[in-house]
């Protein structure tokens, strides 16, 4: 089963907003477009989704969307926003289509991201994971309910600058 990992795009300071409200600043907009495309060029198409419900998450999932196929199942989970990474994991656990996007923050997208994966990639970009730094991962299973850290592949590693 294919898992797709990746923190919200960079969100604006600019504003008043409570952090969950925070909306993306346009770096961000831009980002969370080019990872979009990014994905369905490499056929890294979800089709399900289980991201926060903080409105910079929201808005990097439409974003990204606009260049994607629509997903069978999206799934806002306010766990995420402040989550650990078990939190992840159980949620990630109930999911019933493959493949799945997490959206999520940092730290705990980071942590999920290293714990998930049998071998980090040696990468200063992927120990700092920036915004909408996104993993691609496979795990030999066949449904989510058997997903545990440690059983991943990486199949990709990329963030926006790098595109």
């Amino acid at each position: 089963m294919k898992l797709i990992i990746s923190r919200h795009a960079k969100s604006s300071w600019e504003t008043h907003h409570q952090d969950h409200n925070r909306p993306l600043s346009p770096r961000g907009i831009k980002a969370a477009g080019k990872i979009g495309k990014w994905l369905a060029q490499n056929n890294h198409q979800p089709k399900g989704v289980l991201c926060s419900t903080a409105t910079r998450n929201r808005m990097t999932w439409k974003l990204m969307s606009e260049h994607l196929n629509e997903p069978l199942n999206i799934n806002y989970c306010s766990a995420i926003y402040g989550g650990t990474t078990g939190d992840l994991l159980h949620h990630l656990k109930a999911e019933e289509f493959d493949p799945v996007i997490l959206l999520g923050h940092n730290p705990t997208i980071a942590s999920f991201a290293g714990n998930i994966l049998r071998q980090r990639p040696h990468s200063l970009e992927f120990s700092r994971f920036p915004t909408c730094a996104t993993v691609v991962c496979e795990l030999n299973i066949s449904s989510w309910q058997d997903c545990e850290f440690g059983k991943a592949n990486l199949i990709d590693f990329v963030v926006p600058r790098n595109l």
